[in-house]
């Protein structure tokens, strides 16, 4: 191994260790009313660092231009597409007013209120995006447990398992998923039909697992309180932002069959609702229609993610990752290969995050003799979140809410509960690996 590749591993080390301790300890940078995300600066940096003394500008920027189904800023487009859209329909009230409408039936008891949340937020997370999902319904457990007197640690847990098990089941659910899948170019429906019984089984499962886990927190009594029904806010925004998305789901599906990449058809979709909040904002006079969803999209994922893939290009300049995957090919053992690939993609995410190890594991997976690799690394990108909050960006802001609402629950306390959980869901989904 020659000093530049030795010099390119240090910067790469130096750029997540970074990254974390922005995370952690500054996650936001303010100056006057203007804020912004940090985690990643430090990878940007790295990654500027690299482009000079490596001088891979032309790899890089072939890489971005290329028509090749591992185009980050397709991936990019498609995932930040999506993330407005469901955006969009959040801020017309529909989340709110689908939990309220639940919520208020079942708020008796904890098992059936525990019970109908973990429904909703799986169902909604299949259709929309983990992260948007979880941020949302943090609040609003706040809020519940606060009203009926309970302790909010049961169903925040809950929810963030759901939204991290169910992600799976589409390829929109996560953007490790589509990166990898749209990488490979597996179809829509074709990963649909892969993935559905997996994810039923573990998410099922997983269920029952947290009904063990916090059985006695569930069986204390629940503080019967007044929930005004939410309404939503806004009907036709509603009805516009949750037909666009259907409908993009519904062409996702078949694009293959249309003959259509799948980041074409998520950017027209939002163009189209841009131009219909474009439309609407000016004739009923109301800015915010359009302001709002446009400030609430994660911008700080397109330098990141774009960082994050100029340095695993440096690192797989000396082929790092293709060696790693030409190592694992020997093996010659389907079945131990998706073992291999599930837990070692697991347990990546909590060491430099899951939308890096995404990239990496893409180069790993580059010669791969079984697709069943890829749908094992995509179950460890999404499961990985469940082991340290690290694991995700979501995992980070979800412990900064809390913080921010003197919920005590700390890194650690999420790790006694996350080695349980994943070790049972990885447990599960070795089972799982078969049917793939």
């Amino acid at each position: 191994m020659g000093i530049d590749s030795i010099f390119i591993i240090i910067i790469f080390i130096l750029s997540i260790i970074g990254m974390f301790v922005c995370i952690l300890k500054y996650p936001k940078l303010k100056i006057k009313s203007f804020q912004m995300d940090t985690f990643f600066i430090c990878p940007l940096i790295g990654a500027i660092i690299i482009l000079f003394i490596n001088n891979n500008f032309s790899v890089f920027w072939n890489s971005i231009t290329s028509n090749t189904s591992l185009n980050p800023l397709k991936i990019l487009i498609l995932f930040i597409s999506i993330s407005f859209i469901s955006i969009t329909l959040d801020e017309s009230g529909f989340f709110k007013y689908i939990s309220s409408l639940f919520v208020s039936k079942y708020k008796s008891s904890q098992f059936k209120l525990f019970t109908v949340l973990y429904i909703l937020i799986s169902i909604l997370t299949v259709f929309t995006s983990n992260d948007i999902v979880i941020l949302t319904f943090t609040p609003f457990i706040l809020y519940l447990s606060k009203k009926g007197n309970i302790n909010p640690i049961p169903y925040l847990v809950m929810e963030f398992v759901a939204g991290n098990t169910y992600s799976m089941m589409l390829e929109i659910g996560n953007p490790t998923n589509i990166y990898l899948s749209g990488g490979f170019n597996i179809p829509f429906l074709d990963y649909f039909i892969k993935m559905i019984i997996p994810t039923l089984v573990i998410g099922i499962s997983s269920y029952f697992l947290l009904l063990l886990l916090f059985r006695k927190s569930l069986k204390e009594k629940i503080n019967v309180f007044d929930l005004e029904i939410s309404k939503i806010n806004d009907k036709p925004l509603c009805i516009v932002s949750g037909s666009i998305l259907a409908i993009t789901t519904i062409l996702l599906a078949i694009s293959n069959y249309i003959n259509l990449e799948m980041y074409i058809i998520c950017s027209v979709s939002t163009g189209l609702l841009l131009l219909f909040l474009i439309i609407y904002g000016l004739t009923n006079k109301k800015k915010e229609t359009l302001i709002n969803p446009v400030k609430r999209v994660p911008y700080s994922l397109i330098p990141f993610v774009l960082s994050m893939f100029i340095l695993v290009i440096g690192l797989n300049s000396f082929n790092l990752f293709t060696n790693i995957g030409n190592e694992i090919n020997k093996i010659d053992n389907k079945y131990l290969e998706n073992i291999i690939y599930l837990i070692s993609s697991t347990l990546s995410c909590n060491i430099i995050n899951n939308i890096p190890m995404t990239l990496a594991y893409a180069n790993i997976l580059e010669n791969t003799n079984h697709i069943s690799n890829i749908y094992s690394t995509i179950i460890g990108s999404n499961l990985g979140a469940l082991l340290t909050p690290i694991g995700a960006l979501a995992g980070i802001m979800w412990l900064r809410i809390l913080k921010e609402n003197d919920i005590k629950y700390s890194f650690l306390d999420f790790m006694k509960n996350g080695v349980i959980i994943t070790g049972f869901t990885l447990g599960v989904s070795i089972l799982m690996l078969l049917m793939i």
